[in-house]
């Protein structure tokens, strides 16, 4: 294991325990992953956050080929794998059951563009993915395709899911959705909110394009 990859393992444990913290997961719930060179490093199945350590974080490679010695993978491997490879832009994955996120995807609802900072999903609303059973090719399909070239989506009566370059992106970026969902739960409760349109939301996504510190 050379250093790139034990920082990876060790940035995995501090964002499952980062998203328990914030509530934004339940017990064993959700799961994170990193790009490698030759695979992918995903969250082990069943394991407390409070328990993880960065050798227990699992190596997929293609195929889905795991070393015997090895812990279990997450059940959603699928859905990493595909994310990471179908979005070159990507270097992570944070999948979570965060509870506001959840309560919409269950009631069969996207996020519209009911605040500005919806555009830190890279569109002008959450998108919604069908239902498919955890784990499963076909839900790992129907996010991979409604997420498109956006930076998050729910996934109906199951969760929601980022992708971003590096994981403590990804981790951000969940945070906010959650944000959001409670913004638009809220506003459903009080008459319904009243959207942005699309020529704003395209201004905020412009804008956010020039957005915060850039490195050199």
């Amino acid at each position: 294991m050379n250093d790139e990859e034990a920082r990876l393992r060790s940035s995995m444990v501090e964002a499952m325990q980062a998203l328990d913290a914030r509530g934004l997961n339940r017990g064993t719930s959700g799961n994170v992953s990193v790009r490698l060179d030759d695979g992918i490093l995903v969250t082990p199945s069943g394991v407390p956050p409070a328990r993880l350590t960065p050798e227990s974080m699992v190596k997929v490679l293609a195929g889905g080929v795991v070393a015997p010695e090895q812990l279990k993978p997450s059940s959603e491997w699928r859905m990493h794998w595909r994310l990471l490879e179908r979005r070159p832009d990507a270097g992570a994955v944070v999948h979570c059951h965060s509870r506001h996120a959840t309560i919409l995807a269950c009631a069969g609802l996207a996020i519209p563009p009911v605040h500005y900072m919806v555009g830190v999903a890279g569109t002008a609303s959450v998108p919604l993915a069908p239902y498919a059973v955890f784990g499963s090719e076909a839900l790992a399909d129907g996010v991979v395709d409604v997420l498109g070239s956006g930076r998050a989506a729910l996934m109906a009566n199951h969760g929601q899911v980022t992708v971003a370059p590096r994981l403590a992106q990804a981790v951000l970026i969940a945070e906010e959705i959650e944000e959001q969902a409670a913004i638009y739960w809220g506003t459903l409760a009080v008459g319904g909110p009243r959207l942005l349109t699309e020529d704003q939301m395209a201004d905020v996504l412009e804008r956010f394009g020039g957005y915060g510190q850039k490195t050199r």
